[in-house]
């Protein structure tokens, strides 16, 4: 590890002099055709979209127990770290530089050359360039930040950074050049995804799933109870969220206007059908409504309307929530019927809800709401939905098998797992050498 770290670092210091020296040229030239009200809504997008990392950190933190607390907060606010700089150097022009063949983004916008503060036509006609790439950025570091929850309180720290770099580069950023990339083939075909369904969402949850079946359960799974230690840690996570949803999806509009304003309503009202689809259906199977099942019912239903949040009325948000609310609950159920280790249920919330939000859009969306989409099945057409479906299809396979192929080849190299008596000792103390509470 410490030589891995010695050649990232060579690499930066050697790299970065030439990088920067590149991107002087024409830095400073804003051009006449910049909105600032476009450029202040975007950047104060992108600041409720980081805001979603701690968040996380915050909403998983609080479910797992207390001796793994700091190290499952650590595992998302590192990614603000190294995803940032991961994304700077070659992230984004692998997810949106020049396209190749459909399916990956040339490296000429490595280390942002040629991604100033002008206007990109494509991406940005309203906005400076890299006001949409640092949007972007927030994107890639929540993303593999909500893959941890599935094997939380059993990875090793030094792993999970190696795997996080790897991950990022070969299954998000081509995920997000076929969706969103300009000649992405995905894109090209007519696949909707407005603010991340597939991106994000369904990324996630599938290597998710991946990633459970290869790290395998935690110690005594299935002979304990995992309680939460902390919910009202989680609670304030939740808040987070949902707040920084607003960025997350009306942000996607990329600018201050009327399809920002209805993808705002849609999203909070997927937020309230999805808590409300939970709660029912919890309560009607337990007696009891619970607090945990009605912040899960919440992301459930802010994930699943994400990617058809630009497309949809507010009486289709209240359907895709509900109905996001009431899956995804009896999704996470699955888990232990089929035995596998889902710590924090990222498989059936984000997963499922990635699903189920991308084939809604295929079904909800109108031209009446954003002329830029399309009609979906109940507006007359079915081409859009079969294009959902195609995509679901590919990108959960391609998610799944690299997922398995990177973590298998660093089990070999580096190994995945703490030893048993690290997990069981917890994962602060062992990986971090400090203690979430001192009392």
């Amino acid at each position: 590890m410490k030589k891995i770290l010695s050649g990232i670092i060579s690499f930066i210091v050697v790299s970065l002099p030439a990088i920067a020296f590149a991107n002087v040229s024409g830095a400073i030239d804003t051009a006449h055709s910049i909105n600032s009200g476009d450029t202040a809504f975007v950047l104060a997008a992108a600041a409720l979209v980081m805001l979603m990392t701690p968040g996380l950190a915050l909403f998983y933190g609080g479910m797992v127990r207390k001796k793994n607390v700091l190290a499952t907060i650590m595992h998302s606010f590192i990614l603000l770290a190294v995803i940032s700089i991961q994304w700077v150097l070659w992230g984004y022009s692998l997810s949106f530089g020049p396209d190749i063949h459909g399916i990956i983004g040339s490296l000429s916008w490595f280390g942002l050359n040629h991604v100033g503060l002008t206007p990109d036509p494509v991406y940005a006609p309203t906005i400076p360039h890299q006001a949409f790439m640092v949007f972007q950025m927030m994107f890639a570091i929540i993303t593999p930040g909500l893959i941890t929850g599935a094997f939380a309180e059993r990875m090793k720290f030094s792993t999970f950074l190696v795997f996080t770099i790897v991950w990022s580069t070969i299954v998000y950023d081509p995920v997000t050049h076929w969706v969103w990339g300009n000649g992405g083939w995905l894109k090209s075909f007519g696949v909707l995804d407005f603010a991340g369904g597939l991106v994000v969402h369904l990324s996630s949850g599938i290597s998710a799933l991946a990633a459970v079946l290869v790290i395998g359960k935690r110690h005594n799974y299935g002979k304990e109870r995992y309680m939460p230690h902390n919910l009202t840690m989680t609670m304030l996570g939740t808040a987070l969220l949902w707040f920084g949803w607003f960025g997350f999806n009306a942000g996607s509009a990329l600018s201050a206007g009327a399809l920002a304003t209805s993808t705002f309503v849609v999203t909070n009202i997927a937020g309230a059908a999805g808590t409300l689809g939970w709660v029912v259906f919890e309560w009607l199977k337990n007696g009891k409504p619970t607090m945990l099942g009605a912040a899960s019912g919440a992301v459930a239903g802010l994930a699943t309307i994400t990617p058809a949040s630009g497309f949809v009325s507010p009486v289709a948000a209240i359907i895709i929530g509900f109905a996001a609310g009431a899956l995804c609950y009896h999704a996470v159920n699955l888990k232990f019927k089929f035995g596998y280790d889902d710590a924090l249920d990222v498989v059936g919330v984000h997963g499922v809800g990635g699903v189920l939000g991308v084939l809604a859009t295929g079904l909800f969306a109108s031209i009446a709401v954003n002329a830029a989409g399309a009609n979906g099945l109940f507006y007359g057409s079915d081409k859009l939905f079969f294009a959902q479906v195609m995509a679901v299809v590919v990108i959960a396979v391609y998610c799944f098998i690299m997922t398995i192929i990177i973590l298998k080849v660093l089990d070999k190299t580096m190994g995945i797992r703490v030893s048993r008596e690290d997990e069981i000792s917890g994962l602060d103390v062992t990986q971090h050498g400090e203690e979430g509470y001192n009392m």
